[in-house]
């Protein structure tokens, strides 16, 4: 029988034991218990292997918080290599700044370098990039180069962005009359016949001159993304479409953007691609539940996207594909890892949906009372995440573990790497060459 939540302090003069390793497993569980359980790190002052429940963790969407320079990647690096290892879930990440596929630098400078996850797990991840010769320079073999059309982009996935192009409502309005003429090509006849004749297509359309001529403008901005394309390039898959097969082949996708990561870019893309995501598991599941056979199954996803704040703030969590996954697309097997450094900015509807906290040093008053939302004694809880070490530090809250802990962060060094299952290439090569050994003898 597992251990119950204390409810009341211990009489004076209660016997006090130190813990031990098997009494911190019997709480937050072990890694000897199968694929359940993920090393995190260790309790401070103890050497002590501390878990993170995986399975639970999966069940809900989660955030990871910071400050800029505390970690935050590295935490998230972790997280991943542990879903990936333990097979818990299928995940997408958006990569804005290349730094989970491949090598990047150890975050502390010195010149070292840090393996990615395509590194140590070959064949499991997947690299997909929307800037070709980035990833060549840094010698990185993409699976696939993604090109998305623009009769792929729809005005849903503008209508969002609002705020970052400086849209009014007029304009959203004038791009559904375009729609209305021109249907899946409406984006190719803005910018083609906006170009022209403003105040000749507003008439065409019925749209008001200057909402289209302000459209116009603010759209213009997508021509000079090298991965928006006029028109399908004949043999190349489809990269939404290859993206799906690859989900639902359980492959993870890291997707880089490279030298493409303004704000602008970032968000578009984010927006384009999760909403297909949420089509494609809302049929899949409708179509689990109407047949209930085990084959229908959708596996479990979790998106990572950093920036969260600007998917999930009060304004755009109404409207935006990741508020909705946020707050309803747990029963649809779908959940969320927003990594982010101003949780303050993320709408407290959202917040309190995030089933588990991973926070580093966080300083600003604001930021430490929403990672606290809906938290008991938050009191407490509020000196403690003020104290934290500025590097390898962090406190979890959550459905994930059984109470409150803070943690020494796991290292991510040669001895992780070869926990998750990579060989150095000798290594490697001398296992091969004894099993063809072992083969032939």
């Amino acid at each position: 029988r597992s251990p119950l939540p204390v409810k009341s302090i211990p009489p004076h003069f209660a016997p006090v034991f130190e813990a031990r390793e098997q009494d911190v497993a019997r709480i937050f569980g072990s890694e000897n218990e199968g694929r359940r359980y993920f090393h995190i790190g260790r309790p401070l002052d103890m050497e002590i292997p501390l878990c993170l429940d995986l399975e639970r963790f999966v069940e809900r969407s989660n955030g990871i918080f910071g400050k800029t320079g505390t970690g935050k990647t590295f935490l998230t690096r972790l997280v991943l290599s542990g879903l990936i290892r333990n097979s818990q879930a299928v995940n997408f990440v958006f990569d804005m700044h290349s730094e989970y596929g491949w090598q990047s630098r150890r975050e502390g400078g010195k010149g070292a370098f840090v393996k990615g996850l395509k590194q140590l797990f070959g064949s499991r991840v997947a690299i997909f990039t929307l800037d070709p010769q980035s990833s060549r320079r840094r010698a990185v073999n993409a699976d696939f180069e993604v090109y998305i059309p623009y009769r792929d982009i729809l005005v849903e996935d503008i209508a969002p962005l609002q705020a970052e192009l400086r849209l009014n409502p007029t304009a959203v309005e004038a791009a559904y009359l375009i729609v209305a003429r021109h249907g899946k090509n409406w984006l190719a006849a803005l910018l083609e016949q906006g170009g022209k004749d403003i105040k000749a297509f507003a008439e065409e359309l019925g749209a008001h001159p200057e909402s289209l001529s302000a459209l116009y403008r603010k759209l213009k901005r997508l021509e000079k993304f090298p991965f928006l394309i006029k028109e399908p390039q004949p043999g190349h898959p489809a990269a939404v479409k290859t993206i799906m097969e690859y989900l639902r082949a359980g492959k993870h996708i890291i997707l880089e953007f490279g030298q493409q990561n303004s704000l602008l870019c970032y968000l578009l893309v984010a927006n384009i691609i999760t909403r297909r995501i949420h089509e494609l598991y809302t049929r899949q599941t409708e179509k689990y539940l109407a047949s209930q056979r085990p084959e229908d199954e959708p596996r479990k996803l979790m998106i990572t996207i950093e920036e969260a704040h600007k998917f999930l703030n009060p304004q755009a969590a109404a409207q935006t594909i990741f508020g909705v996954i946020a707050r309803e697309m747990r029963k649809y097997y779908v959940s969320l890892l927003v990594v982010d450094q101003r949780p303050s900015g993320i709408d407290d509807e959202v917040l309190s949906q995030l089933g588990t906290r991973i926070t580093a040093l966080l300083n600003d008053e604001k930021d430490i009372q929403a990672v606290l939302t809906g938290v008991s004694n938050t009191s407490g809880l509020r000196s403690v995440l003020a104290s934290l070490d500025s590097k390898q530090q962090s406190l979890i809250i959550g459905h994930a573990v059984p109470m409150p802990v803070v943690i020494q962060t796991r290292d991510y060094d040669r001895q992780f790497y070869r926990q998750m299952g990579h060989l150095p290439a000798a290594e490697k090569k001398a296992k091969v060459n004894q099993q063809i050994n072992d083969l032939f003898d």
